[in-house]
């Protein structure tokens, strides 16, 4: 078993397992009981998506290093100890449950679930 780290709305890869949405907000003009059936999320979590401001930073970032102080302050919040010890128990489960994680950016290399694999392989998750 392990996590897959997917975009939202993508449609889900065989095996995936349930579905975390890790945004701030659910998915616009989407009634609440067709977000899973659209393949959004299963179970949404907002506790590990960026803080309102730090979505605006991450939305005008135009250089590497607007990315770079995007990342620092993201991984800053999920520091804190109920984001750190949501982070842990995903790793966890990682060991005996399919999972997957996500967000609705097109790019993941200028998305926080970027960050959100990288923090889940420091935290020992098995990843897809």
């Amino acid at each position: 078993m392990a996590i897959r780290i997917v975009r939202l709305g993508a449609p889900r890869h065989p095996g995936e397992g349930l579905r975390v949405g890790t945004v701030r907000r659910p998915p616009r003009g989407v009634p609440k009981a067709q977000i899973a059936q659209r393949d959004y999320y299963d179970v949404w979590l907002p506790n590990l998506a960026p803080s309102a401001e730090l979505v605006k930073q991450a939305q005008a970032a135009t250089s590497d290093a607007d990315w770079g102080r995007f990342m620092r302050q993201y991984r800053k919040e999920m520091a804190a100890p109920d984001a750190a010890k949501v982070l842990d128990l995903l790793a966890a489960l990682s060991k005996t449950t399919a999972l997957s994680v996500g967000c609705y950016c097109e790019d993941e290399r200028r998305c926080h679930r970027s960050v959100l694999r990288e923090l889940l392989a420091e935290k020992g998750a098995e990843l897809v």
